[in-house]
């Protein structure tokens, strides 16, 4: 897996330097400005959760990669209620009615959002327990990057105007680089794999920052045209 870990990590350090991310360190705009793909994350978000419980854990597996990937699901598979608080405070309720909110979570411009979880679902569904464990760590560092982002975004905004932001803010950002894979990266480095195992885990991972890459560049589009609205 050592191979693996080092293609994540390597590519890792590209995948943060994408559009979104520079967006997100431009200081000539608000910090809500460029938090403003916020509701566009909402049919990934909401849905991680079920991934976590419904496609990733199995609970009948004795095999203790399994195992692994079950402890990891237990601390991720909660987090969505935050989202929707954040969802409050930053004061995005609105006044709008279910009809306009399912049209535009099922508008063009968040395809790419609700497709991600069916993406990554097909993937863990002919995963072995090895191979999860290296697509929940290619998630895991894509979120990484995307929360460090957010939680310093999220202070700022949390100082200027008195509220609490979990989902965005260090409470969420601090949970996820504390549980880290529920263990050392050192321990996924030392798993063996054949030739085989490695190609295939490797063409796994790959597709994981594919998707996540689609996905902020549909958040990248969101925010830009929520700035163009509001000004």
């Amino acid at each position: 897996m050592r191979t693996v870990m080092r293609e994540i990590f390597q590519t890792k350090k590209r995948y943060a330097n994408l559009p979104l991310f520079e967006f997100m360190r431009n200081e000539a705009l608000t910090p809500r400005e460029r938090l403003g793909f916020f509701p566009c994350m909402a049919p990934f978000i909401l849905a991680f959760g079920d991934l976590n419980k419904y496609v990733m854990r199995d609970e009948t597996c004795t095999d203790p990669h399994q195992q692994r990937v079950n402890a990891h699901t237990f601390e991720d598979d909660h987090h969505w209620p935050w989202y929707l608080e954040d969802m409050t405070a930053l004061g995005l309720d609105g006044v709008t009615t279910p009809t306009e909110v399912f049209r535009s979570i099922y508008s063009d411009a968040m395809k790419v959002n609700r497709m991600l979880m069916p993406r990554l679902a097909h993937l863990l569904y002919g995963a072995t327990p090895v191979q999860r464990l290296a697509i929940i760590e290619a998630i895991e560092e894509t979120g990484n990057v995307l929360f460090a982002l957010t939680a310093d975004l999220a202070s700022r905004i949390e100082h200027d105007e008195h509220i609490t932001l979990r989902y965005l803010g260090h409470f969420h950002f601090d949970l996820e680089t504390g549980h880290a894979m529920n263990g050392d990266h050192r321990e996924l480095a030392a798993i063996e794999l054949d030739e085989s195992q490695r190609s295939r885990t490797l063409a796994q991972v790959k597709l994981v920052f594919q998707y996540f890459e689609e996905w902020t560049a549909e958040l990248l589009a969101y925010a830009r045209s929520a700035s163009v609205k509001s000004s």
